[in-house]
Protein backbone atom coordinates (compact mmCIF):
# COMPACT_ATOMS: atom_id res chain seq x y z
CA UNK A 1 0.00 0.00 0.00
CA UNK A 2 1.64 3.59 -0.91
CA UNK A 3 2.17 6.23 1.51
CA UNK A 4 3.54 9.49 1.06
CA UNK A 5 6.24 10.41 3.30
CA UNK A 6 4.20 12.95 5.84
CA UNK A 7 2.54 9.78 6.22
CA UNK A 8 5.75 7.71 7.31
CA UNK A 9 6.76 10.39 9.44
CA UNK A 10 3.54 10.71 11.19
CA UNK A 11 3.58 7.43 12.29
CA UNK A 12 7.37 7.69 13.45
CA UNK A 13 6.58 10.06 15.37
CA UNK A 14 3.82 8.46 17.19
CA UNK A 15 6.11 5.51 18.12
CA UNK A 16 8.22 7.26 19.87
CA UNK A 17 5.36 9.60 21.61
CA UNK A 18 4.66 5.93 23.55
CA UNK A 19 2.28 6.49 25.94
CA UNK A 20 2.52 9.92 27.21
CA UNK A 21 -0.39 11.36 28.62
CA UNK A 22 -0.50 14.95 27.28
CA UNK A 23 1.26 16.64 24.20
CA UNK A 24 1.43 19.63 22.86
CA UNK A 25 2.06 21.01 19.71
CA UNK A 26 3.91 24.29 18.28
CA UNK A 27 1.81 26.27 15.90
CA UNK A 28 4.20 24.89 12.22
CA UNK A 29 3.91 21.32 12.83
CA UNK A 30 1.00 19.70 11.40
CA UNK A 31 3.09 16.16 11.02
CA UNK A 32 3.56 15.84 14.72
CA UNK A 33 0.01 16.75 14.94
CA UNK A 34 -0.79 13.91 12.66
CA UNK A 35 1.01 11.37 14.49
CA UNK A 36 -0.78 12.62 18.01
CA UNK A 37 -4.50 12.72 16.49
CA UNK A 38 -3.22 8.77 15.31
CA UNK A 39 -2.38 8.25 18.93
CA UNK A 40 -5.91 9.38 19.85
CA UNK A 41 -7.66 7.95 17.50
CA UNK A 42 -6.26 4.10 18.29
CA UNK A 43 -6.23 4.96 22.44
CA UNK A 44 -9.73 6.16 23.03
CA UNK A 45 -8.66 9.79 23.43
CA UNK A 46 -5.57 9.72 24.91
CA UNK A 47 -3.29 11.55 25.07
CA UNK A 48 -4.53 15.11 25.49
CA UNK A 49 -3.35 17.16 22.80
CA UNK A 50 -2.86 21.10 22.59
CA UNK A 51 -2.59 22.70 19.79
CA UNK A 52 -0.52 26.12 20.02
CA UNK A 53 -1.63 28.38 17.23
CA UNK A 54 -5.65 28.17 17.40
CA UNK A 55 -7.12 29.22 20.79
CA UNK A 56 -9.89 26.05 20.00
CA UNK A 57 -7.37 23.99 20.23
CA UNK A 58 -5.81 24.64 23.67
CA UNK A 59 -7.55 25.12 27.27
CA UNK A 60 -5.43 27.92 27.57
CA UNK A 61 -6.92 31.52 28.52
CA UNK A 62 -3.58 33.00 28.48
CA UNK A 63 -1.10 31.49 25.73
CA UNK A 64 1.71 30.00 26.22
CA UNK A 65 2.16 31.36 29.87
CA UNK A 66 -0.15 28.59 31.08
CA UNK A 67 2.15 25.96 28.60
CA UNK A 68 4.81 26.52 30.67
CA UNK A 69 3.28 26.52 33.75
CA UNK A 70 2.09 23.18 32.78
CA UNK A 71 5.32 22.05 31.59
CA UNK A 72 7.37 23.42 34.95
CA UNK A 73 4.84 21.55 36.53
CA UNK A 74 6.10 18.19 34.82
CA UNK A 75 2.54 18.22 33.18
CA UNK A 76 3.70 18.29 29.30
CA UNK A 77 5.18 14.67 28.70
CA UNK A 78 5.97 15.36 24.80
CA UNK A 79 7.21 18.38 22.86
CA UNK A 80 8.87 18.91 19.52
CA UNK A 81 11.42 20.94 18.66
CA UNK A 82 12.96 22.13 15.09
CA UNK A 83 15.71 24.55 14.42
CA UNK A 84 17.63 26.24 11.31
CA UNK A 85 20.81 23.79 13.01
CA UNK A 86 20.77 20.74 15.05
CA UNK A 87 24.15 19.75 15.94
CA UNK A 88 25.53 16.30 17.04
CA UNK A 89 25.06 17.25 20.62
CA UNK A 90 21.21 18.06 20.44
CA UNK A 91 21.86 21.68 20.41
CA UNK A 92 19.39 24.02 18.33
CA UNK A 93 19.74 27.12 16.50
CA UNK A 94 16.97 29.27 16.29
CA UNK A 95 18.29 32.64 15.64
CA UNK A 96 20.80 33.44 13.29
CA UNK A 97 22.32 30.97 10.67
CA UNK A 98 24.04 31.65 7.07
CA UNK A 99 23.61 35.74 8.25
CA UNK A 100 19.96 34.82 8.39
CA UNK A 101 17.74 36.18 11.20
CA UNK A 102 14.72 34.23 12.67
CA UNK A 103 12.23 33.96 14.81
CA UNK A 104 13.90 33.89 17.33
CA UNK A 105 14.40 30.68 20.62
CA UNK A 106 10.98 32.04 22.49
CA UNK A 107 10.39 29.92 24.79
CA UNK A 108 12.56 26.48 23.31
CA UNK A 109 14.95 26.44 26.42
CA UNK A 110 12.87 26.21 28.96
CA UNK A 111 10.16 23.46 26.96
CA UNK A 112 13.44 21.53 26.07
CA UNK A 113 14.39 21.40 29.93
CA UNK A 114 10.67 21.08 31.38
CA UNK A 115 8.75 19.08 28.61
CA UNK A 116 9.57 14.93 30.30
CA UNK A 117 10.38 14.13 26.55
CA UNK A 118 11.53 16.51 23.56
CA UNK A 119 11.60 14.79 20.19
CA UNK A 120 13.67 16.92 17.84
CA UNK A 121 12.18 17.10 14.22
CA UNK A 122 13.32 18.45 10.94
CA UNK A 123 12.10 17.33 7.27
CA UNK A 124 15.27 18.84 5.50
CA UNK A 125 18.21 16.21 6.51
CA UNK A 126 21.70 18.01 4.84
CA UNK A 127 24.65 19.60 6.10
CA UNK A 128 23.19 23.03 5.86
CA UNK A 129 21.18 21.87 8.86
CA UNK A 130 22.09 18.96 10.30
CA UNK A 131 26.04 20.62 11.42
CA UNK A 132 28.88 19.72 13.12
CA UNK A 133 28.29 23.08 15.83
CA UNK A 134 25.73 25.36 15.59
CA UNK A 135 25.97 29.30 15.45
CA UNK A 136 23.79 30.06 18.27
CA UNK A 137 22.71 27.48 21.26
CA UNK A 138 19.32 28.59 21.44
CA UNK A 139 18.69 25.57 23.72
CA UNK A 140 20.98 23.09 24.55
CA UNK A 141 20.89 19.15 24.24
CA UNK A 142 22.88 18.46 27.23
CA UNK A 143 23.44 19.89 30.93
CA UNK A 144 25.98 19.13 33.11
CA UNK A 145 25.07 17.13 36.24
CA UNK A 146 24.42 19.59 38.22
CA UNK A 147 21.98 21.27 36.46
CA UNK A 148 18.93 20.38 36.92
CA UNK A 149 16.73 19.10 34.00
CA UNK A 150 13.36 17.38 34.00
CA UNK A 151 13.55 16.17 30.25
CA UNK A 152 15.95 16.68 27.16
CA UNK A 153 16.22 15.05 23.61
CA UNK A 154 14.91 11.73 23.31
CA UNK A 155 15.26 11.21 19.33
CA UNK A 156 15.83 13.52 15.97
CA UNK A 157 13.57 12.67 13.18
CA UNK A 158 14.46 13.97 9.31
CA UNK A 159 13.44 12.83 6.00
CA UNK A 160 15.94 10.67 5.62
CA UNK A 161 16.49 8.85 9.29
CA UNK A 162 15.59 8.50 12.78
CA UNK A 163 18.40 8.83 15.23
CA UNK A 164 17.86 7.76 19.08
CA UNK A 165 19.65 10.09 21.59
CA UNK A 166 22.25 8.55 23.61
CA UNK A 167 22.41 10.95 27.07
CA UNK A 168 25.27 9.12 28.53
CA UNK A 169 27.48 9.71 25.52
CA UNK A 170 25.85 12.71 24.81
CA UNK A 171 25.77 11.53 20.97
CA UNK A 172 23.30 10.15 18.52
CA UNK A 173 23.21 6.67 17.40
CA UNK A 174 20.83 5.73 13.63
CA UNK A 175 18.51 4.05 14.46
CA UNK A 176 16.77 3.62 11.38
CA UNK A 177 16.87 4.77 7.29
CA UNK A 178 13.83 5.66 6.02
CA UNK A 179 12.34 3.87 2.48
CA UNK A 180 13.88 5.25 -0.15
CA UNK A 181 16.94 6.26 1.19
CA UNK A 182 20.23 4.25 1.96
CA UNK A 183 22.98 4.82 5.25
CA UNK A 184 25.41 5.68 2.50
CA UNK A 185 22.82 8.78 1.70
CA UNK A 186 22.49 9.44 5.24
CA UNK A 187 25.82 9.86 6.34
CA UNK A 188 27.07 11.92 3.78
CA UNK A 189 24.32 14.69 4.26
CA UNK A 190 25.04 14.74 7.86
CA UNK A 191 27.73 17.16 9.42
CA UNK A 192 27.96 16.04 12.64
CA UNK A 193 29.04 12.50 13.36
CA UNK A 194 27.02 9.85 14.72
CA UNK A 195 27.43 6.18 16.02
CA UNK A 196 25.83 3.28 13.87
CA UNK A 197 25.36 -0.68 13.16
CA UNK A 198 26.78 -2.31 10.82
CA UNK A 199 23.68 -2.55 8.88
CA UNK A 200 21.07 -0.31 9.83
CA UNK A 201 17.70 -1.14 9.85
CA UNK A 202 14.35 0.28 7.37
CA UNK A 203 12.06 2.86 9.00
CA UNK A 204 8.99 0.76 9.73
CA UNK A 205 6.14 1.89 7.14
CA UNK A 206 2.75 2.72 7.95
CA UNK A 207 0.59 -0.54 8.64
CA UNK A 208 -3.28 -0.13 6.30
CA UNK A 209 -4.92 0.47 9.52
CA UNK A 210 -2.97 3.19 10.59
CA UNK A 211 -3.27 4.94 6.88
CA UNK A 212 -6.87 4.42 7.35
CA UNK A 213 -7.18 6.32 10.82
CA UNK A 214 -4.82 8.87 9.12
CA UNK A 215 -6.50 9.24 5.98
CA UNK A 216 -9.82 9.19 7.73
CA UNK A 217 -10.69 10.82 11.12
CA UNK A 218 -7.04 12.28 11.45
CA UNK A 219 -6.98 14.06 8.35
CA UNK A 220 -10.21 15.83 8.94
CA UNK A 221 -8.58 17.43 12.42
CA UNK A 222 -5.72 17.91 10.29
CA UNK A 223 -7.78 20.01 7.27
CA UNK A 224 -9.04 22.03 10.35
CA UNK A 225 -6.04 23.29 11.65
CA UNK A 226 -3.40 23.20 8.89
CA UNK A 227 -5.82 23.24 5.51
CA UNK A 228 -2.43 24.28 3.29
CA UNK A 229 -0.68 21.29 4.83
CA UNK A 230 -3.65 18.58 4.18
CA UNK A 231 -4.33 20.08 0.37
CA UNK A 232 -0.89 19.35 -0.40
CA UNK A 233 -0.56 15.78 1.31
CA UNK A 234 -3.81 14.66 0.40
CA UNK A 235 -5.00 16.88 -2.85
CA UNK A 236 -5.90 13.59 -4.63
Amino acid sequence: MSFAKEELLAVAIARLIGDARHVAVGAASPIPAMAVFLLRERNNGIPRVSLLQKRSGNPFTEGSRELFDLAGQGRIDAFFLGGAQIDGEANINLVEAEGKRFPGSFGSAFMYFAAKKTILFREEHSPRVLVKKVDFVSAPGWSPPEVRRRGGPAALLTGKALFAWQKEKRRFRLESVHPGSSAAEVRANTGFEYDAPATAPQTATPAPEELALIRGPVARVIKENYPGFAQRVWAT
